[in-house]
C-alpha cells in the first residue's frame, strides 16, 4: 500500500464513521491527511502521490502506526489535535491538549491579514487576550505587533498550563504575561487592544453540539441561554479597562442575531473573514460609552 492509497483508505472510513470536522479540517480528506502524516511523521504539505512514486509501498509498521491513529480518532471522536498534540493557526503550530479549547479562533485572520490595524496605531502598546485558552491569539499578536506587551487571561489555570507551553515554545516570555482572571477582574489594562474569543454557545446549540466538541472544556464553550452570558458583563466593564483610543474585538460565532437582541443600542463594525462578514465584531471604546 502506498502513501496515496493510505490516504484514500483513511479518508474513506472517516466518511463511513461519520466523524465531525471543525477543529482545524472541515473535511474528510484534509483530516486523513492531518492524521496519516503525522503518524508518519511527514510534513503536512507532502505530496502523496510524488512521494508514492519516489518511494513505492510503505513499510507495514507505518501503516500500523497510521491505523491506530486513524482508528483511535473513529472510536473516541476526540478532535485530531487532541491526539496529535498539535495545532495550526494562520501557518503557526501550537500545542494543545484537552486542557484547552482547540484553537480555531477567526479574530486569528483579522491579525494575520490587517482588519484590525486602521484602528491602532503608534498609541497601540498594550493588547489583552481575554478567554485565552491555550495562548495562541496571544502569540499571534505578539507576532504580528513586535512593540506591544501581551497580557493573556483566562479563568482556567489548566488552560494557562498549555498556554505557558505555547508562549515558551515562540520564545515571548519576556512579552506575554499570563493571567488567571474570571473575566477582566484581575486584568489591570488600560490596554489599546482587548481581543476575546469567549464562550458564546447558547444552550440549544450545546445540546446539540457533536462528540468532538464534547471533547473540549464546556467552559470554554458554553455561554448561557442566549450565549451572551460572559459577553454581557464584558461590555459593561470594558471601557475602564481601554485606553482612550482602545478598541475590543470579539468573536460571537453565530451569535450575530442574539448579539444584537442583547445590544440593540450598540453599532459594532464586523469584519469579513473565511466564515463570512457576521461572526467577528470591533466597537470602539467612544461606541461602548456612547
Amino acid at each position: 500500500m502506498t502513501l496515496a492509497d493510505l490516504l484514500a483508505d483513511a479518508e474513506r472510513q472517516l466518511v463511513e464513521a461519520g466523524v465531525g470536522f471543525g477543529h482545524g479540517t472541515t473535511n474528510a480528506h484534509d483530516e486523513a491527511a492531518w492524521l496519516v502524516l503525522h503518524a508518519l511523521g511527514l510534513p503536512l504539505d507532502t505530496d502523496a502521490h510524488a512521494f508514492s512514486e519516489q518511494n513505492g509501498p510503505l513499510a507495514g509498521a507505518s501503516i500500523s502506526q497510521a491505523a491506530t491513529l486513524l482508528r483511535a480518532r473513529i472510536d473516541t471522536r476526540r478532535p485530531a489535535a487532541y491526539l496529535t498534540r498539535e495545532a495550526w493557526l494562520q501557518g503557526v503550530p501550537f500545542y494543545v491538549d484537552e486542557r484547552a479549547i482547540v484553537p480555531r479562533s477567526l479574530i486569528a485572520e483579522a491579525i494575520a491579514d490587517g482588519a484590525i490595524d486602521p484602528w491602532l496605531g503608534e498609541q497601540t502598546r498594550t493588547v489583552l487576550d481575554l478567554c485565552t485558552g491555550n495562548g495562541s491569539l496571544a502569540v499571534l499578536a505578539a507576532l504580528a505587533w513586535p512593540e506591544v506587551a501581551v497580557d493573556a487571561a483566562d479563568l482556567s489555570a489548566d488552560a494557562l498550563a498549555v498556554a505557558r507551553i505555547n508562549v515558551d515554545r515562540h520564545g515571548l516570555r519576556g512579552r506575554i504575561t499570563l493571567i488567571e482572571s474570571d473575566g477582566l477582574a484581575r486584568c489591570p489594562g488600560p490596554y489599546d487592544l482587548i481581543l476575546c474569543n469567549p464562550p458564546y454557545v447558547n444552550s440549544a446549540s450545546m445540546a446539540a453540539l457533536p462528540p468532538e466538541y464534547r471533547a473540549e472544556p464546556a467552559l470554554a464553550l458554553a455561554g448561557g441561554a442566549d450565549g451572551m452570558d460572559f459577553i454581557r458583563p464584558l461590555l459593561a466593564q470594558a471601557p475602564a479597562h481601554l485606553g482612550e483610543h482602545g478598541v475590543l474585538v470579539l468573536e460571537v460565532g453565530h451569535g450575530r442575531a442574539h448579539f444584537e437582541a442583547a445590544f440593540p443600542g450598540l453599532n459594532p463594525v464586523w469584519l469579513d473573514t473565511s466564515a463570512g462578514g457576521d461572526q467577528v465584531l470591533l466597537l470602539t471604546r467612544e461606541a461602548l460609552t456612547a
